[in-house]
């Protein structure tokens, strides 16, 4: 078949394109030897659904920037609305709902930011040994994080994959502050303990967060700052990690401001030195351990002499043996570069919430009738699967398959399915 643009306004444009002419030199137009009429589109697209036959297909695109979820709700809750309306024996049925990769994803994400603080909690507790110190660091991290959704409402942010992302992967770091604060703390009381207790602890404490806190302010800021040429990223890699950046600034910016504000106070405020005595003595003995705790020097440290036995002698052996030590790490750094360049590369993390866009190409020049044929084979094929959800009709996802212009075909399988990353930011189909 071919395909051009010419002149032609109407059929009557046609009717009157001169074939050629009879014996008498009469013109024979196209009227006088066939009837011209419109007919249908030429078909460039099929749809099937269950392996069933032809069906119709719908697809709601999303405004940039809007939020997903959101959308998808109001979607369901129109398409509630317009089933009443719909004459007997015809039915909307979703076979792509983004809405349950989005849910899931956020839901993992969560998961992970409560198992991360906890470990953070455990580890701080373990190597201070002393829980009232360790308490400053751990009441920061859901502080700073709860804290962090303000400027994300202020600036549109949506809780997606990404912007939670950010506050994950700043969790590990925004105690860092709280922890030199309280270290140093922890070690001039401990002095001041040995000393005889000379003066007053409250200024002890004090003078030892005046000499940290500009320190802790700085460094914090600077981690933050590592993270500005994220915004320089355009397209699509500028709409999928700008939420990461900005999410991990303001969690960091926050614990900066926490390390000079809340920290401090909080070590000044709680900090007990004398012991309480009540009975019974194993319940005064829990409380003390809990309020007072114990002040170690660092040599008795139950934890460090530990690691102290481990770490001196290689900390000698390496600095007896500095050039073989520095030309081992290096050997180290070049056997990754092989590595490293058979690694290959992919733009998009991995997902995996048990979602699936099953999405087949075929070769072009297929034709509509024996492209029906495939999609019908394949969607059958696909509901024999045990994994693939299957519910009575109209009353779940049903797996179903699209053709556009006879190259590529879309088959939704199973369980509710989305493509992309739960940003919100391109479009959802339903």
């Amino acid at each position: 078949m071919v395909r051009g643009r010419g002149y032609i306004k109407s059929a009557r444009d046609i009717e009157d394109i001169v074939l050629g002419n009879d014996a008498s030199g009469v013109p024979i137009l196209v009227k006088n030897v066939a009837s011209v009429v419109l007919g249908p589109e030429m078909r460039r697209g099929i749809a099937d659904l269950d392996g069933e036959g032809d069906t119709v297909g719908g697809i709601v695109l999303m405004r940039s920037g809007e939020n997903a979820l959101n959308v998808i709700d109001r979607v369901k809750a129109k398409l509630k609305d317009v089933k009443a309306s719909l004459p007997p024996g015809v039915e909307i049925t979703t076979t792509y709902d983004r809405s349950d990769l989005i849910k899931r994803a956020i839901d993992t994400l969560k998961h992970q930011l409560v198992e991360e603080m906890i470990i953070v909690a455990l580890v701080i507790i373990f190597f201070l040994w002393h829980f009232p110190s360790a308490s400053v660091p751990i009441v920061t991290i859901p502080i700073a994080v709860l804290l962090s959704f303000i400027p994300m409402l202020m600036m549109k942010l949506t809780s997606n994959i990404m912007s939670l992302a950010g506050i994950a992967i700043s969790i590990g770091v925004l105690v860092d502050g709280a922890i030199v604060e309280v270290e140093n703390a922890y070690k001039k009381l401990q002095l001041w303990d040995e000393g005889g207790r000379k003066g007053d602890y409250h200024d002890v404490l004090l003078k030892a967060l005046k000499e940290v806190g500009p320190s802790v302010f700085f460094s914090l800021l600077v981690i933050a700052v590592a993270f500005l040429p994220v915004f320089t990223l355009l397209d699509q890699e500028g709409r999928l990690f700008r939420p990461l950046a900005f999410s991990k600034n303001f969690a960091m910016a926050i614990a900066a401001v926490l390390a000079l504000t809340l920290n401090p106070a909080m070590r000044m405020f709680f900090t007990r030195i004398d012991p309480i005595n009540f009975h019974p003595r194993w319940a005064a003995s829990f409380l003390n351990s809990i309020v007072v705790g114990k002040y170690y020097p660092e040599e008795k440290h139950p934890v460090s002499k530990v690691l102290f036995r481990y770490y001196e002698p290689v900390c000698r052996f390496v600095l007896k043996h500095r050039l073989a030590t520095l030309a081992a790490a290096g050997i180290l750094v070049l056997s990754t570069i092989p590595v490293f360049l058979h690694l290959g590369s992919e733009f998009m993390p991995p997902l995996n919430e048990g979602t699936i866009l099953y999405r087949p190409t075929t070769l072009p020049g297929l034709s509509v009738t024996e492209a029906g044929k495939l999609l019908a084979q394949m969607d059958r094929v696909i509901k024999t699967v045990p994994e693939v959800d299957r519910r009575p009709r109209g009353n779940s996802d049903r797996s179903g398959a699209v053709l556009h212009d006879g190259n590529d075909h879309y088959p939704q399988a199973g369980r509710p399915v989305a493509q992309g990353d739960g940003l919100g930011e391109d479009h959802c189909r339903t």
